[in-house]
């Protein structure tokens, strides 16, 4: 089994920035790509940000030029910096991450519990 673990949301003010980090830990030969979602009340998850193990990163439209995923390969971990935050932005942000299993070798997506992001004055 695999887990992934989220840490950094919290409350910040229009303008603020936040750091989101997730840590995966648990039976893992490799990890492929790994990423941010998000959820807002009453809507549908979606991609934020993502990251393959070589670097190559993807961001939806509406966080381009203001948030930026990277990760550390050696620690397993995806970091997500949020800058320039807007009451939009508000919803709770899931880590994901496509792993190889080290006691099968097989594919398997994993999805961390979430952390709670809120942008309000």
């Amino acid at each position: 089994q695999v887990q992934l673990v989220e840490s950094g949301g919290g409350l910040v003010q229009p303008g603020g920035s936040l750091r989101l980090s997730c840590a995966a830990s648990g039976s893992i030969f490799s990890i492929n790509a790994m990423g941010w979602y998000r959820q807002a009340p009453g809507k549908q998850r979606e991609l934020v940000a993502a990251i393959t193990s070589g670097g190559s990163t993807n961001y939806a439209d509406s966080v381009k030029g203001r948030f930026t995923i990277s990760r550390d390969n050696a620690k397993n971990t995806v970091y997500l910096q949020m800058n320039s935050l807007k009451p939009e932005d508000t919803a709770v942000y899931y880590c994901n991450a496509d792993v190889v299993e080290a006691r099968n070798y097989y594919f398997r997506d994993y999805w961390g519990r979430g952390t709670q992001v809120t942008v309000s004055s």
